[in-house]
């Protein structure tokens, strides 16, 4: 059982420090909430023609989330291939940084609580980009069972965390299958595939090696900040694995363990426990 480790006090913010937070603070304000703007502007027209469908804004926010990593300086290095097929997207959780990381080269929907949907900024942005928002109460599960029908059938690639939470970086904890029994009904198992995704997250040099995890009561604000801060920046890598069909395994609990193995298998050898 994993223990949450205990979240490290910040370093004070030198004079320096504070001029980058500015620099950069205000390019990727521009960024995000610039592409948002058009992302909106352009989904007025896409809405009403496409539906469902949304040929033009994951390009948008594609833009938006590789540019991102230039404006911070971050290294972003890529391996594998991205699935074609229809499905889903699992991949382990470490940080708020997994937004940028994991829509910076796949077209991806996430799939998240619906707290987030009430959360400042985090929250607009999520739902002006296809955000899939889960409601924990039993009494609109089959609702939501057929809004994720909907959006897979539609060629949706939804991406969620089955690891309930976000860690440290250090670890992989184990999936949750709960969400894995919406690919098993008659409509989606014999269409649907997985990806398992891995994200590694490499501190600056010098620097605590879990610098970009975001874990437990964790400010947003204040690890922002310390990003931005950074005098030198680390690096993030994503690793694509093969997808498996639905169809190969008999049930959620042994497709969630499968999945699971593999994200961990692509984790640095230190960081498989």
């Amino acid at each position: 059982m994993w223990e949450m480790p205990p979240e490290p006090a910040p370093d004070p913010i030198s004079p320096l420090g504070w001029i980058r937070v500015a620099l950069r603070g205000s390019v990727l304000a521009l960024l995000v909430f610039g592409g948002l703007l058009i992302l909106l502007l352009v989904r007025l027209v896409e809405r009403p023609v496409f539906g469902l469908q949304r040929p033009i804004t994951p390009h948008i926010t594609q833009f938006v989330c590789r540019n991102a990593f230039r404006i911070l300086g971050m290294r972003f290095l890529t391996h594998g291939q991205r699935m074609e097929l229809r499905g889903a997207v699992v991949a382990n959780h470490s940080s708020w940084l997994d937004i940028f990381t994991l829509n910076a080269r796949k077209r991806i929907y996430f799939v998240s609580k619906s707290e987030v949907a009430g959360w400042p900024g985090i929250g607009w942005l999520a739902r002006a980009t296809g955000t899939v928002f889960i409601n924990r109460n039993r009494n609109e599960a089959k609702v939501q069972q057929k809004v994720f029908e909907d959006r897979l059938l539609a060629g949706h690639k939804l991406l969620f965390f089955p690891e309930g939470t976000s860690t440290d970086g250090m670890v992989v904890l184990p999936f949750k299958s709960t969400l894995f029994q919406a690919f098993f009904s008659d409509h989606l198992r014999h269409e649907m595939h997985i990806q398992p995704v891995t994200v590694v997250y490499r501190a600056p040099e010098g620097a605590d090696e879990r610098f970009y995890g975001w874990w437990g009561e964790m400010d947003f604000g204040s690890h922002l900040l310390k990003v931005l801060a950074a005098p030198k920046q680390g690096s993030v890598e994503v690793i694509y694995h093969e997808p498996v069909r639905v169809d190969d395994f008999p049930n959620r609990k042994t497709l969630a363990v499968h999945v699971e193995q593999v994200v961990r298998s692509g984790m640095p050898p230190e960081r498989r426990d």
